[in-house]
């Protein structure tokens, strides 16, 4: 329920990278990708308050909704940070079955082998400006690094489609799930190329 001069590179969120050379950082890098954890929950949801309320009178995720995810499965969730300062995000959770339904808005199954993406929202100063499909490509490029995520679902308005089927997503039709007088379409994204993305992209 989402919104360079050269090809941005794939790299791992922070808490999976190997540790670097000890040194003193002066400045904060220009731009970097990790993941997200609980500390992250208010930025997040004031970009995403922003982003949805003022379109729809709905956020995907509340702020308790926000840090639980965050808690109970960070490593699914990418923050792009400029200068320290978060401008971009997506926010997932591991689901069991094959459509999306009214449980998949709150639960974590951790035997899923499907990501739903809950929210993919750009700081409104850094719209129009790609980020949010750059953040996108990175993430699904992630996801094929983990060897149990099979498939990725989400939900958006039938405006948004022409962005996610950019991204590769396929229309599955209506969704199952409806909030107040909005209706959704369900988007799949199908993950393949596991062993080979493990042996030629660092996984």
């Amino acid at each position: 329920m989402s919104v360079m001069s050269a090809a941005p590179q794939f790299t791992k969120p922070l808490h999976m990278r190997s540790p670097g050379p000890r040194g003193r950082r002066h400045t904060l890098p220009a731009s970097e990708f990790r993941s997200l954890s609980p500390e992250d929950a208010i930025s997040v949801f004031e970009i995403e308050r922003e982003a949805f309320i003022s379109v729809s009178g709905e956020c995907p995720l509340y702020l308790d909704e926000v840090r639980h995810f965050l808690t109970l499965c960070p490593e699914l969730s990418l923050g792009w940070f400029e200068e320290g300062r978060l401008v971009a995000f997506i926010i997932g959770s591991l689901w069991d079955q094959e459509r999306l339904n009214a449980d998949a808005m709150t639960l974590h199954k951790p035997h899923g082998t499907t990501v739903h993406i809950h929210v993919l929202a750009v700081h409104r100063t850094f719209r129009q400006q790609g980020k949010g499909s750059i953040l996108m490509w990175r993430y699904l490029q992630y996801l094929r690094c983990l060897p149990y995520v099979r498939r990725a679902l989400l939900m958006c308005e039938d405006f948004l489609v022409p962005f996610y089927q950019k991204s590769g997503f396929k229309v599955r039709g209506p969704s199952q799930v409806t909030v107040g007088p909005l209706t959704f379409i369900e988007m799949l994204h199908t993950v393949r190329g596991h062993a080979f993305m493990r042996r030629n992209s660092g996984c």
